[in-house]
């Protein structure tokens, strides 16, 4: 680890996106990761994951080419040779990410039951800010869920890009 946790963040979210929400995520993403740019965060940690996850990671890459070359993403793995069994365009994006991301880390080497919690509390240890795409109505269970409150407890400064009312309809 070569960054400052007073000088990152991670990202979490629901696997989902609903078609609807993306466009409005993108640009809220956008928004939120040069403003912690513009207070000195320069190290966005993703968890690799379909969906928002990735989503996050591909903003941090656009924004670093278009404007933010000081931004790097760094990609914390729950285990190797997580995308096996995805679909071969979202494991091909999957490496895409792996490419051009600044650091992969893995918190396992082999898939468990436990890997993505490990993976999550990782995210959370090595961060000072969070943002995340919670929407409430899908419950208050699950992995979201959990990195969201670990990261409360942990005393992170969160920003839920899932809370507008638009979205919640």
């Amino acid at each position: 680890m070569d960054w400052k946790r007073e000088q990152a963040c991670c990202f979490t979210g629901h696997r989902k996106i609903p078609p609807s929400h993306r466009l409005w995520l993108q640009c809220r993403l956008q928004e939120a990761i040069a403003s912690l740019a513009d207070r000195g965060v320069d190290t966005f940690l993703a968890g690799g994951a379909l969906g928002f996850d990735t989503l996050a990671a591909q903003e941090v890459l656009r924004l670093r080419a278009a404007e933010l070359p000081q931004l790097r993403l760094v990609l914390v793995l729950p285990c190797l040779g997580q995308e096996a069994y995805w679909k071969p365009e979202d494991a091909a994006l999957y490496q895409d990410l792996l490419r051009q991301a600044d650091e992969a880390i893995y918190t396992a080497d082999t898939y468990s039951r436990w890997c993505m919690f490990q993976r999550d509390r990782y995210l959370v240890d090595h961060s000072a800010y969070c943002l995340c795409y919670w929407n409430r109505a899908q419950g208050e269970r699950g992995g979201t869920a959990y990195t969201v409150g670990y990261a409360r407890k942990r005393g992170l400064e969160v920003e839920n890009l899932g809370d507008f009312p638009l979205l919640n309809r």
